[in-house]
């Protein structure tokens, strides 16, 4: 492997690791390195994938409770909702293809686009130290937010991001903290599930992992003591939105080609 792709693995994982710590979306980034450039086929890239996820997440999750930003006890339900939800997920996904589902998502996320940018204020909640779902809304909520992301998890954090600021009423950073942590929960499973069927490669997994390390640090101490990090979280979820929906309709491949 030459030394350049080196290079672009560590920074693309550090970008990669900067936008799902923030937003989402970043492994449309390290799954094009990881399959394009390192050339492993789709399902190895796919298990490779979740180191640096794993990665991000310590590091960010780090972070953000290093800064008083991550409250674990607080969003002990919710975190226990989704990572049970995903795990269910996760097993479907290893038996069912979802191929079909991928149509339906790139209309989901035009849907998303537009939510995003009505009333955009609703974003910039003031962090609320008493901010909670209702136990009977929230159950059943993040059960199927966590089935979806041990299913797809493409678009996790931008869904995760939607449920607890706007119907949670979160602040959006507090709401990227309790997002990277519970992704970071089930990622660790579903790595050990893909080492053990052997689709994981360590080496170029690694690679990239450095980077997103790094990334998912950088990000979360920014949000955590930069004053208008929401703002800025904001936009760069309404900027991967954009970048999401144009890649998902070919718009990329037919200005290349």
């Amino acid at each position: 492997m030459e030394w350049f792709i080196y290079f672009i693995a560590i920074f693309g994982g550090l970008v990669a690791g900067i936008i799902n710590t923030l937003s989402g979306f970043g492994s449309a980034i390290t799954l094009t390195i990881l399959s394009e450039m390192m050339g492993l086929p789709g399902n190895l890239a796919n298990g490779s994938n979740r180191i640096g996820v794993v990665a991000q997440g310590l590091s960010g999750s780090f972070s953000f409770y290093q800064n008083g930003k991550l409250k674990i006890k607080k969003h002990g339900l919710l975190i226990f909702c989704c990572f049970t939800g995903a795990m269910l997920g996760v097993w479907v996904a290893l038996n069912v293809s979802n191929e079909q589902f991928r149509t339906v998502f790139k209309y989901l996320m035009i849907a998303v686009f537009f939510v995003l940018l009505i009333r955009p204020k609703r974003w910039l909640n003031p962090p609320d130290a008493h901010a909670r779902l209702n136990p009977w809304l929230a159950i059943p909520m993040f059960l199927a937010l966590g089935f979806y992301g041990g299913f797809i998890q493409m678009g996790m954090g931008v869904f995760f991001l939607l449920i607890t600021v706007l119907i949670g009423k979160f602040n959006i950073i507090e709401a990227n903290a309790v997002k990277g942590f519970t992704v970071l929960l089930y990622s660790i499973v579903v790595l050990a599930i893909f080492h053990n069927r052997g689709l994981v490669d360590w080496k170029a997994g690694g690679i990239i992992a450095i980077g997103q390390l790094m990334g998912g640090y950088f990000a979360a101490n920014f949000a955590s003591k930069f004053p208008k990090a929401d703002i800025w979280a904001y936009r760069m979820l309404v900027i991967i939105v954009i970048l999401a929906i144009l890649q998902l309709f070919g718009v990329f491949a037919f200005i290349i080609g």
